[in-house]
């Protein structure tokens, strides 16, 4: 994990393995600030989306305790909106350097559009 200090906090940024098992313990809260076609075409699993042109932070859900990850397509929207995390005081808060690009590389497991039915189905990882 590389940390940058900020005026807000301290903005992370994880690796695919740290973002996967971090999920996969229910230890994060992972947020997708793709577009909503983005989204409907693949995702993880479990993301929430919120796309970063409607990116408001007063809106993101509570933690509970659970750190928000941000993800888009290559890092570069997830750190915006983990920037403007931080800038509203919501601290801690990471982002998946390289986005969804750098998980699909790590052939790790996500959800895509079946386009001969137009239903979803699980992409399975490397296992």
């Amino acid at each position: 994990m590389k940390k940058e200090n900020t005026d807000g906090g301290v903005l992370e940024t994880w690796d695919v393995d740290e973002v996967q098992g971090a999920l996969a313990d229910n230890e994060i809260v992972l947020i997708d600030v793709r577009t909503p076609q983005e989204y409907m075409l693949e995702h993880i699993e479990g993301a929430l989306l919120m796309p970063l042109p409607f990116f408001d932070a007063r809106n993101l859900p509570t933690q509970d305790g659970k750190r928000l990850v941000f993800h888009c397509g290559s890092g570069v929207r997830s750190e915006k909106a983990a920037r403007q995390a931080l800038a509203a005081g919501i601290d801690p808060v990471a982002h998946l350097g390289g986005g969804f690009g750098a998980w699909k590389k790590a052939e790790q497991p996500y959800v895509s559009t079946d386009m001969a039915t137009g239903g979803y189905k699980d992409v399975a990882g490397k296992g």
